[in-house]
This record gives C-alpha cells, sequence and structure tokens, in this order.
C-alpha cells in the first residue's frame, strides 16, 4: 500500500476511518448535492402575500438573497422562499434553509437558523437533521471562512426577517447578533 494511503486510513488506521480515496469520493458527492440543489433549488422565486420579505448580501462573494416567508394563523411558517444572485453555495444552502423551516414555528424557525449558523462556525457539532440529508454537503464548507458567510446568507436573512416579524407584533426580544 502507498504511504499516502497509510497517512489517510490505511492498514494501521483506525477502525472505521476513511481511506484518502473514501474521503475525495465524499467530497465528489457533496460537491455533486450542491450544484444539483444550485442548479434545480427548492421554493425559489418570490411569494406573493409574504409578512416576511426581508433582503440580505454578503459583499465578499457578491451574493444577494431576499427571503420570503408567509405565516399561518398559528405562527407556523407556511411557506419559505427565497430569490437572488448567488453563489452555488449560498444558492445551496438557501434551497436547504427553505426546506428546513417550512411547516416549522417562526421560534423554531429561529432556533434552526441558529443553530445551524453555530454549527458552520464550528461552535457545535455538525449534526445533520434527518429529514435534511443533503446538508451534510454542507459540511465541508466551514474549512473555508469565506465560503461560510455563502452558506449561513440565507439563514442569517431568515433570522432578520423573524426578528423584524415580531417587532413589527410586539413580540422582539431577541439581543442576539445575527451577523454571518
Amino acid at each position: 500500500m502507498p504511504d499516502a494511503d497509510k497517512k489517510f486510513g490505511g492498514d494501521d488506521a483506525p477502525e472505521g476511518a476513511k481511506t484518502h480515496h473514501e474521503e475525495e469520493a465524499m467530497d465528489e458527492l457533496y460537491k455533486a448535492v450542491i450544484m444539483e440543489l444550485a442548479k434545480r433549488p427548492h421554493n425559489k422565486g418570490a411569494l406573493a402575500n409574504a409578512q416576511i420579505v426581508t433582503k440580505g448580501n454578503n459583499p465578499v462573494c457578491g451574493d444577494r438573497v431576499t427571503v420570503y416567508g408567509h405565516v399561518d394563523k398559528d405562527g407556523k411558517f407556511e411557506r419559505v422562499t427565497f430569490e437572488g444572485k448567488a453563489c452555488a453555495i449560498c444558492t445551496a444552502s438557501s434551497s436547504m434553509m427553505t426546506d428546513a423551516v417550512t411547516g416549522k414555528s417562526i421560534d423554531e424557525a429561529g432556533k434552526i437558523s441558529d443553530h445551524f449558523k453555530a454549527m458552520m462556525r464550528n461552535e457545535v457539532p455538525f449534526e445533520v437533521p434527518a429529514e435534511l440529508p443533503d446538508m451534510e454537503a454542507l459540511e465541508g464548507v466551514r474549512k473555508f471562512s469565506a465560503r461560510v458567510k455563502c452558506a449561513t446568507l440565507a439563514w442569517t436573512t431568515l433570522s432578520n426577517g423573524i426578528i423584524e416579524y415580531k417587532a413589527g407584533r410586539g413580540e422582539s426580544s431577541i439581543d442576539d447578533s445575527c451577523a454571518t
């Protein structure tokens, strides 16, 4: 076995460790997931009669997104969409965000968003929700701080929209910064 494979999970590697080739294959799979969602994002487009309409901008990458949310009478996101001009990572992550928070209460959506941003900043372990397995594709983005901002832009924009929505309803009690 070549020495390179021993360093990355050869015969001397701990049980369950991935070989260098397995890691490369996983990276390619994750890139494919991101590219597929970038080409065919879920829930893309403006949303008529949205109670939440908020814009986000990442000047480092040039990403711009607008997040729309329609809140039902029970305080749950009936529908969440996004639109804008953004890189593949931002578009894929925006798509995942809409899937993750649709059907959730405003408070749940805020917690999901905050947790995702903490995962991307390596503040908490990266855990993929069972209902959103494609999110695992974003784990490798954490290695690149400039790209983390791409991945978190829609989530931060949603958080800001939730704050604005609650403030408009007299419910704002959030003192945490939503900076990316």
